[in-house]
């Protein structure tokens, strides 16, 4: 796994950088960070950002691309506002609330958002503003969340637990969530500690592979099986491209 290229935002992001997601199907990628800003970059040429997003009045903590309206982009903050961007105006184009810590579209579709909120899950129809169900279990503020490929499972994990929960049509067409122990069998897996990114195969063995990345915390990482990257985000300022 080596490096195929970096951006350092210092000139860019003036403060630390929260989240990192490839546009779909594409080389493009946008980072959100402290500094109240979402930045949209190309992979091919990252010396420095495409798009400079504005509007946040506190730090921003997250970012995501819609599926299929590839120029749709959502984005959160410390203050649990939520906004939608039109990448190509460059213009924000609605604002709600519900999210501090992370948001995430549903694969394919993009109907849902998932949102991370103090220690639950926000489920918001994107088309409609409306909350569809709000998910708890964790006693602890959760950390992280992601979808299933198929979007009919969402991830999460706090520091007390990582759950599943399980989005299905009963025969009254309501929608019914439970939430279920997270048991997943990973191939190859990629996951992040302190400045060091940990390569990992649990088919052939138990032994990692430790691969020093950053000079600061890492945030995020993404990746782009267009670009054939993965990107990983710092607190050093640094986004780092990885082949």
């Amino acid at each position: 796994m080596e490096t195929y290229d970096y951006v350092c935002t210092t000139e860019e992001h003036s403060l630390l950088i929260t989240d990192v997601r490839f546009k779909p199907n594409s080389a493009l990628f946008a980072t959100s960070s402290f500094d109240r800003s979402v930045q949209i970059w190309d992979a091919d040429k990252p010396s420095n950002a495409l798009v400079k997003l504005h509007g946040h009045a506190e730090q921003v903590t997250s970012v995501d691309f819609h599926p299929r309206k590839l120029d749709l982009l959502c984005s959160c903050d410390s203050n649990n506002e939520i906004r939608l961007w039109n990448v190509s105006q460059q213009v924000c184009t609605h604002t709600t609330k519900g999210a501090t810590k992370q948001v995430r579209f549903q694969p394919r579709v993009g109907k849902l958002l998932a949102t991370a909120v103090g220690n639950g899950i926000n489920i918001i129809d994107v088309e409609t503003d409306t909350l569809q169900a709000h998910l708890k279990g964790h006693t602890k503020d959760v950390r992280a969340i992601c979808w299933d490929t198929s979007g009919k499972y969402v991830a999460s994990i706090s520091e007390d637990s990582a759950r599943v929960c399980s989005l299905f049509p009963t025969v009254r067409s309501f929608i019914s969530w439970y939430f279920i122990l997270l048991v997943l069998q990973i191939e190859l897996t990629i996951w992040f500690l302190l400045q060091t990114l940990e390569l990992w195969n649990p088919t052939e063995s138990n032994k990692t592979i430790s691969v020093p990345a950053h000079m600061g915390l890492i945030a995020a990482l993404a990746d782009s099986p267009q670009a054939e990257v993965i990107a990983s985000a710092s607190h050093d300022q640094c986004v780092k491209l990885w082949k």
